[in-house]
């Protein structure tokens, strides 16, 4: 199973629609691992958004992003990154297919709802820079046998 981590914006709390995306991730049967309401301090911020540092879109990024608070999530599933990327749709959501949560739910750029890691290496960064070891979960999902072919139906 690999893991990814999944922040619901700004815009997406402040809308209300932290529970219709919460709910498209368990219907495609993913498995949550963590996750935690916060609202983001400026420093925290500039490091997970660090590569962008310099860009002009960065000051305006920042301040949105500190704006409100917001979902971050941890979710487990296979080949969640990718799934999870398709489900999201396009960064600019004008590009983004109807049925996709941007596609859905955001018209702007700059207010594109959520964000999902777009790599292994950047899911391992962005969980460690929001959880601790200890705030995630192992667990066993009781629907695995009607998700996954290869798991064993009970008798």
């Amino acid at each position: 199973m690999e893991r990814t981590f999944v922040m619901l914006k700004p815009d997406a709390v402040q809308r209300g629609l932290m529970g219709q995306i919460v709910a498209r991730l368990e219907a495609k049967g993913f498995r949550p691992v963590a996750m935690k309401f916060m609202r983001i301090p400026r420093e925290l911020a500039e490091r997970h958004y660090g590569e962008h540092k310099g860009k002009g879109f960065f000051p305006g990024l920042i301040s949105y992003m500190t704006s409100g608070p917001v979902l971050v999530m941890v979710w487990e599933g296979d080949n969640i990154i990718s799934v999870m990327r398709g489900m999201m749709g396009k960064t600019n959501p004008v590009e983004a297919a109807p049925g996709t949560i941007r596609g859905d739910f955001a018209q702007q750029t700059g207010r594109n709802i959520i964000h999902g890691s777009d790599s292994p290496e950047s899911a391992k960064r962005e969980i460690e820079l929001f959880f601790n070891d200890y705030e995630l979960l192992s667990y066993e999902a009781c629907n695995k046998v009607w998700m996954f072919e290869q798991a064993q139906t009970p008798s």
